[in-house]
């Protein structure tokens, strides 16, 4: 008896384990619902726009390597001092003074031009880490758009899908009284009209969600088909206060100061222009047997005398467009703190009515018609109640309006300033 026993308790832990396997690859197989950071974080991960901005970071760093080096030495080889007239025309011997030559001259800029030249390759590097900080966020906002577009959608199709059931009732009521002998022949046709009305609204709204998740796979090309649940759109996650103090590092104005070091170092490479540059050549010349070489010694200078119409105009020049570069950032900035302001009280403004839609418009057209609904159900007319229901669908899909207008701005201040985990 005891080994019977045994062997059916085997049994059934071996039926056990099989069943839990089992739920266990079901549940792996079912992907979990896309939240909002989640889609942002995977699609950071699989941007080329991004692997684009990196590989030029990559290339300015590169080349600033080279930057404020020394040119390459230049090789030089020929005849010196070869008679070309009588006597002795087109000899090599005929003359004492014809050799071959080889030489190597080697440049030499001046050190205020190659100090120039690497201030200006790292304010270049700035300038690209900059490009790409802003890249990180304007793509964080691009995926969250797309994220909010889907999210949208599926919240139009819920408040439409939620009146179907209303529908399909008030089309059996209107067909009740017709063959009871108490109805219009017309409220039946009225009832399956405005039926297909909603069901042509709902196909319109799955039109919209598809075309939504197709833009979403442009950042995340297997994101699953379901979204978790939205974060709370009328809390910002950065204090408006620091949104309004902290313009400079927001992502349009991450570009505007290392403008401004690139400028400048332009203009410091228009001053060095003023130093004189320098060179040295060294020349060996082997003449006829017999006779010895030679070695002759170059050095040579660049003389900028004349700087009036030549370097002092480049100076001038770059003056005024790093002028011109503060000038536009000034205006930038302006631009944005007023645009941050705006959207600040848009955000807040889109919540105000969505909190009225909630509290006050949404309860009283659900009431108004069910009320419709029940008057006609005890003998009145069908037109309260289709009025009623066409006011209702457009007030239901104002407020998703609402909900994605609040979302995307949300999204347009929530990822303007960079967070500590922007790549």
């Amino acid at each position: 008896m005891s080994l019977h026993l045994f062997a059916r308790s085997r049994v059934a832990l071996g039926l056990a384990a099989v069943l839990w396997s089992l739920v266990a690859v079901g549940a792996e197989a079912v992907p979990s619902p896309l939240s909002l950071e989640a889609a942002v974080r995977q699609g950071l991960t699989h941007a080329p726009l991004l692997e684009s901005r990196q590989l030029t970071l990559d290339a300015m760093r590169e080349e600033a390597v080279r930057a404020g080096r020394l040119p390459d030495p230049t090789l030089t080889t020929g005849l010196a001092n070869f008679p070309v007239t009588s006597p002795g025309a087109f000899s090599l011997t005929s003359d004492s003074m014809t050799m071959r030559t080889l030489g190597v001259t080697q440049a030499l800029p001046s050190r205020a031009a190659r100090q120039a030249e690497r201030r200006l390759a790292d304010a270049q590097i700035d300038a690209a880490e900059a490009d790409h900080v802003a890249t990180v966020q304007t793509v964080q906002e691009r995926i969250a758009d797309a994220w909010i577009e889907v999210w949208a959608a599926e919240q139009a199709r819920m408040q439409l899908d939620a009146l179907r059931e209303e529908s399909a009732l008030a089309t059996r009521l209107t067909e009740a009284r017709l063959r009871g002998g108490t109805g219009n022949a017309a409220d039946p046709l009225a009832a399956r009209s405005e039926a297909a009305a909603l069901a042509n609204r709902v196909t319109a709204i799955e039109a919209d969600l598809a075309a939504a998740r197709a833009s979403l796979a442009r950042w995340l090309p297997d994101a699953p088909s379901t979204l978790a649940d939205a974060p709370d759109f009328g809390q910002l996650p950065v204090p408006t206060e620091q949104l309004q103090r902290r313009i400079d590092q927001q992502a349009s104005m991450q570009t505007w100061q290392a403008r401004e070091k690139v400028a400048e170092a332009v203009l410091e490479q228009a001053r060095a222009s003023k130093h004189p540059d320098w060179s040295i050549g060294l020349t060996y010349g082997q003449r006829a047997r017999g006779l010895s070489d030679m070695v002759m010694v170059e050095v040579g200078v660049s003389l900028p005398l004349f700087t009036r119409n030549r370097q002092d105009r480049s100076i001038s020049a770059k003056q005024s467009q790093w002028d011109a570069v503060q000038a536009d950032h000034e205006d930038a900035r302006r631009a944005q703190q007023e645009a941050i302001s705006r959207a600040l009280a848009v955000w807040q403004g889109w919540g105000t009515q969505i909190q009225q839609y909630r509290d006050h418009l949404l309860p009283l057209a659900r009431d108004r018609a069910a009320t419709a609904l029940a008057g006609y159900r005890g003998g009145g007319e069908l037109d309260p109640w289709l009025q009623a229901r066409r006011d209702e669908i457009e007030l239901r899909l104002a407020y998703v309006n609402a909900l994605a207008s609040r979302a995307r701005l949300w999204a347009a201040m929530a990822y303007l300033l960079p967070s500590e985990t922007t790549p």
